[in-house]
């Protein structure tokens, strides 16, 4: 049985722990296996395979913070294999373990007696110059945000064919549920509770006083188009790493995404007591 390995290899104890618990693994008769750019940053290139080579995953532990975490799901590729974060960085809202716990946690998922919450997604599929051009995966967030110009980009937004907005803004985020304690929040949309499978829209710094967040139906589908030539400077940006801007942006369409990701919870508050103390100043 495989376990795949994505440690934050600019955490020397993350990376040190990712030594030691590929050894336990062996140990247990498991394999550990990890892509081969973490495997050199780890010192166990032994252990490295491209992603294509993962095989049937039983399950990912992911070392580090949140971002760690979603390097990890970006890495699956769509497989709804579970995912363990250990929190080695500052944010672990995502993750379900201490590394003091972690071998325990670890024992307990592959035993199916973990707690495993489903996270929706999202998929934006992007055409420029009047073509398709790619779609992309996210967990948290897809952005639409403005280019090296520095210039406000003109957005017009439809759900479901029905134009709701037109607006100048910096950007546009498009959040799931998990997002919204992202980028979203940091836009002023609004906290949403991690079953919601709908898209958050949030528009960042509108040059208006009407702009509200909108939050849909999990079957709606959102479309971004630009429709000013001079104001359609923008970038996408998807769980924030940015997308190389090759031509001009057209249309971005956002559905969820087919499969979910899956998040072995052990340790941890529950969502709401998180919300009061990190959140709302409780």
């Amino acid at each position: 049985m495989r376990v795949l390995l994505v440690p934050n290899t600019g955490n020397i104890e993350a990376v040190a722990a990712t030594t030691e618990l590929s050894a336990w693994l062996l140990g247990e008769g498991l394999d550990p296996v990890l892509a081969h750019n973490d495997a050199d940053a780890s010192g166990l290139s032994d252990f490295g395979v491209p992603p294509s080579d993962f095989g049937d995953l039983v399950l990912t532990v992911a070392l580090g913070g949140d971002g760690t975490i979603l390097k990890a799901v970006h890495l699956l590729g769509g497989a709804e294999t579970p995912v363990l974060g250990v929190k080695f960085g500052r944010l672990g809202f995502l993750s379900g373990a201490s590394p003091e716990h972690m071998r325990d946690a670890i024992e307990t998922a592959l035993a199916g007696e973990a707690r495993v919450e489903r996270r929706a997604t999202l998929r934006a599929d992007v055409a420029m110059g009047g073509r398709p051009v790619g779609s992309h995966i996210a967990l948290n967030e897809i952005v639409v945000s403005r280019g090296a110009s520095g210039r406000v980009v003109a957005f017009d937004l439809a759900v479901n064919g029905h134009r709701v907005m037109h607006t100048r803004a910096d950007g546009m985020v498009m959040a799931t549920a998990t997002g919204s304690t992202a980028y979203a929040l940091s836009a002023g949309g609004p906290l949403v509770a991690p079953g919601f499978g709908g898209i958050v829209v949030v528009p960042v710094a509108p040059h208006t006083l009407r702009s509200r967040p909108i939050v849909t139906d999990p079957s709606d589908s959102v479309e971004i188009t630009l429709p000013d030539p001079t104001r359609a400077d923008a970038c996408l940006i998807v769980d924030g790493d940015s997308i190389p801007c090759r031509g001009s942006l057209e249309r971005i369409t956002v559905t969820r995404g087919a499969t979910d990701v899956l998040l072995v919870k052990l340790e941890g508050r529950h969502f709401y007591e998180t919300l009061e103390s990190e959140f709302l100043g409780g």
